[in-house]
């Protein structure tokens, strides 16, 4: 979701409810910062003209090179050993897109081409889905899309990108700060500024036993993750890579974004005194996956990638503090009648994770009170855990998006404090920031800590413990999920089960 909305649709939800002088104050400083963002904002015109970007689903993966007797081939050793572990078969979703089918895309598409020698169409093959049998096709021209849309073996064809007119000029470059301002410092505190997220929800117990997310691997899915490669405190984290799934992939993928910078400081911070995160002992993913420039079907494609790349790369916990549900010109917009985990590609996608053994933690959403009201996608996923945002006294924020699914499952899952966190920003100064974003990863680190203490656990099994042992899971509803985890008791009731 394209991060200005939520102050778009928070504003726009306080006509429902009658705002105190408190939140009147803060709407009015986010909205002038927004409008002083938007007025400094220098646009270009798109570079190159109109290009388009169509979806292909394939009816079969006939032709594959590939065999399930020998995974090995496009998984890590520890993407086998994870389902091995929880008893999970291979099948033919995983196998690797056919190969035969996408020399014939080339072959095609090249012919088509070069039709016209005095005016090549340009045409360029950007991505493949395993699990979804997709393939994303970037030209120029919607005769030579249209055209591979015939091939035989392709059961559907939709658009699902086009340029925008304009885009924002360059990318800013945020200084960063190497010291920390008195005032960040709390002595005597070893969580620092990050302590009520983590009590809240017991965390500090598993903590206090010696489990720190250690020996698990989490995937941050995220637009952006400014300066993690000069921030001090994150320089410290156990990053194993970055991958971009934007097309075109970024020219400074350190200088996006902050939002996942944000969001991995809620888990990977280790500064005692300033910021200690959830899970400061994990291993981390940073897995670039929402286009800043546009709102568009394509980045559901560009999720799965990213959640399949998790996958292939040994992944254990995937936080995801995206959602979707309306797009730029309409294009591909949904209806609250989808949110039933299976209509929208991302979560159809969300939905097969621990099926493959990995926990996907996902953001509910902040479209609470504006006219959406529900979760986005693919907070709707079957077997996921769909976290909400609370403040300090525990209240639910106004802004955090509410279930039930269309086929009625509670929604969100569970709640944490998001309303504010607290969190490092770009410039790698402590700051409080509010948002469903923000208390997802304070979850999915915990869930980790609780993962490394239970190892013999499956996805699904660790997903229903965090669920049954939360503050109101003998009544759950759709405002407050199963309610506050408490991971201390998830722990102590997972080792005897």
């Amino acid at each position: 979701m394209a991060f200005h909305s939520f102050f778009r649709n928070f504003a726009a939800g306080m006509g429902t409810i009658k705002p105190s002088k408190a939140i009147l104050c803060m709407i009015a400083v986010l909205l002038a910062m927004t409008v002083s963002a938007a007025t400094t904002v220098s646009k270009m015109k798109y570079p190159g003209g109109k290009y388009y970007i169509w979806r292909y689903t394939l009816k079969d993966k006939q032709g594959t090179s590939y065999s399930l007797d020998h995974p090995g081939r496009w998984l890590s050793h520890k993407s086998i050993e994870r389902r091995r572990r929880q008893g999970l078969p291979l099948d033919s979703t995983d196998l690797p897109v056919s190969h035969q089918y996408l020399k014939n895309i080339e072959k095609s598409a090249n012919e088509f081409a070069h039709q016209d020698k005095k005016n090549p169409k340009e045409w360029t093959l950007i991505g493949t889905s395993r699990w979804q049998n997709t393939v994303l096709v970037h030209s120029n021209d919607t005769t030579l899309l249209r055209q591979l849309a015939t091939l035989d073996f392709v059961k559907a064809s939709c658009q699902v990108w086009v340029s925008p007119d304009s885009i924002e000029r360059g990318l800013p470059k945020i200084k960063v700060h190497d010291k920390w301002n008195p005032w960040d410092s709390i002595r005597g505190e070893h969580y620092g500024n990050g302590r009520d997220q983590i009590e809240m929800l017991n965390g500090h117990r598993l903590h206090s036993i010696g489990h720190k997310g250690k020996g698990m691997t989490i995937a941050v899915l995220d637009g952006g993750f400014q300066n993690c490669d000069q921030i001090p405190i994150l320089q410290k984290a156990n990053i194993l890579g970055e991958k971009d799934f934007v097309y075109p992939n970024s020219t400074h993928f350190y200088r996006e974004t902050d939002h996942g910078t944000k969001v991995l400081s809620a888990m990977a911070a280790n500064e005692p005194q300033i910021l200690v995160g959830t899970a400061p002992e994990a291993r981390y993913w940073l897995l670039r996956c929402e286009d800043q420039q546009t709102e568009q079907p394509v980045e559901e494609d560009y999720w799965t990638m990213a959640a399949e790349f998790a996958d292939s790369a040994g992944v254990d916990i995937i936080s995801s503090s995206l959602g979707y549900n309306e797009y730029d010109r309409h294009l591909g917009d949904y209806r609250l009648r989808d949110l039933d985990g299976q209509k929208a590609l991302i979560s159809r996608t969300a939905s097969m994770l621990a099926g493959k053994g990995i926990i996907l933690i996902n953001s509910a959403g902040n479209l609470g009170i504006g006219p959406w009201k529900k979760i986005t996608f693919p907070a709707d996923a079957n077997d996921i855990l769909t976290v909400g945002a609370v403040n300090y006294d525990k209240r639910v924020a106004p802004f955090c998006g509410v279930g039930p699914t269309q086929d009625g499952r509670v929604k969100p899952d569970v709640m944490a404090l998001g309303s504010p966190a607290s969190l490092i920003s770009g410039r790698g100064t402590v700051i409080r920031d509010m948002g469903t974003s923000f208390s997802t990863p304070v979850v999915a680190g915990l869930v980790a800590c609780l993962w490394e203490s239970l190892p013999n656990k499956t996805a699904l099994e660790i997903i229903n413990l965090v669920r049954q042992t939360s503050s109101q899971h003998e009544e759950p509803d759709n405002v407050y999920g199963y309610g506050i985890p408490n991971f201390w008791r998830a722990y102590m009731i997972g080792k005897v089960e």
